[in-house]
């Protein structure tokens, strides 16, 4: 069963050395040939959607478990592994990391091309794509920069995104999986998997099912609402921090305020209150797009042209304040590979789901023409 969420590691630093990378491809094909034969390509990366058992698949081909460098090099690796094989083996790995994500569209075109497939799921994949580095970014603001992408497909259609983000204040990256089956609905709860050595404070989630007041809010305000109302509520809730009862007459922005029976310690801690909003020029341009565009609904939104994590910000913070619906301030994640323990604190380990992924491993590792000795090696990186 793949558990929902996000992953997170210590930041590594330098590069992946020769000799190491070449014996990763090596495996790298060797598994992968394998277990498509076995299970087939669609089978095949959904496994690699499920963060446990990607961070297996990167700990046989020996690379460190916990560290960042895994995410960025494991698919490296298997981009590298299939290449010349992918129209025989059925999966295509787009994107990578830095400049390399953002050729992933152009990636996806061309093997669309390649294999004759229909304009309309091609587009669908470029638009999965790119929906889910906005999501990551603006919607799951939690502190980690987005600098890894990958997409991976099959000709079935089927879809994995696999990519990363680092956090270089407290030198950690975490990772973000998705696969077509889960992400049904792109904006909320659309990931797969989840593994966290930590949780984040105050990170503000909108794609939880406790956030759907919100988005919906949200997206009314710039379908109803019009810029200079929206402008005129952002430039009350950034400007004025003191308690409501000692508040000048603000207008029907205030009386929503009272009706809310909001105490002034909201105003202090609330993780988007101090911006100054009035000051952004792009904010405004971007808020009066849309507000002209009037998309017709959340997603369409995020999607449009130019919305990042501020003016989903600015959005969400009117709708809490003003109209009452408060989104999800809880770190998503949900377990982790570093401090899960027995007596379940602060995780619980899920040892059935690691042991089915030992033995799903080592039964893929025997199968490969690897050989003796290395397949040895493999299993034992694996059980340690």
């Amino acid at each position: 069963m793949i558990q929902r969420g996000i992953a997170t590691f210590t930041l590594d630093f330098g590069k992946c050395p020769k000799w190491l990378f070449e014996r990763m491809v090596k495996l790298g094909r060797e598994m992968a040939q394998v277990i498509i034969a076995e299970e087939g390509p669609d089978e095949f990366i959904k496994r690699l959607a499920d963060p446990v058992w990607f961070q297996s698949l990167g700990t046989v081909l020996a690379f460190d478990w916990n560290a960042s460098g895994l995410t960025t090099i494991l698919t490296a690796a298997l981009k590298e592994a299939i290449r010349g094989q992918e129209k025989d083996l059925g999966i295509f790995i787009c994107g990578g990391k830095g400049k390399t994500s953002l050729k992933t569209p152009d990636e996806i075109q061309n093997w669309s091309e390649r294999i004759n497939l229909a304009q309309e799921n091609s587009q669908a994949l470029v638009y999965n794509s790119k929906m889910s580095a906005k999501v990551d970014s603006a919607l799951i603001q939690d502190g980690f920069s987005i600098y890894h992408h990958c997409f991976l497909f099959t000709k079935n259609g089927a879809w994995t995104v696999v990519q990363q983000g680092m956090n270089t204040q407290n030198q950690t990256a975490r990772r973000y999986h998705w696969h077509s089956l889960i992400a049904k609905d792109l904006v909320c709860e659309p990931h797969s998997g989840i593994a966290s050595q930590a949780k984040i404070n105050q990170t503000l989630d909108l794609t939880s099912k406790t956030s759907t007041k919100n988005r919906e809010i949200s997206s009314k305000l710039v379908l109803s609402e019009g810029f200079n109302t929206l402008m005129k509520d952002l430039v009350l809730l950034s400007k004025h921090y003191t308690p409501l009862s000692q508040m000048a007459e603000l207008g029907r922005g205030q009386q929503r305020l009272k009706l809310l029976n909001l105490e002034n310690k909201e105003f202090k801690w609330h993780p988007v209150v101090n911006e100054d909003f009035s000051k952004s020029r792009y904010l405004q341009k971007i808020l009066w797009q849309v507000c002209e565009q009037k998309p017709e609904n959340y997603e369409k939104l995020l999607a449009s042209k130019g919305v990042g994590p501020k003016t989903i910000r600015a959005l969400a913070l009117v709708a809490e304040v003003l109209y009452g619906a408060k989104p999800s301030y809880e770190d998503p994640a949900r377990y982790s590979f570093a401090h899960g323990g027995k007596d379940g604190t602060p995780y619980p380990v899920d040892r059935e789901t690691y042991d089915k992924t030992i033995e799903t491993m080592e039964k893929y590792i025997s199968q490969t023409k690897l050989p003796f000795s290395e397949k040895n090696m493999a299993i034992k990186r694996l059980t340690e």
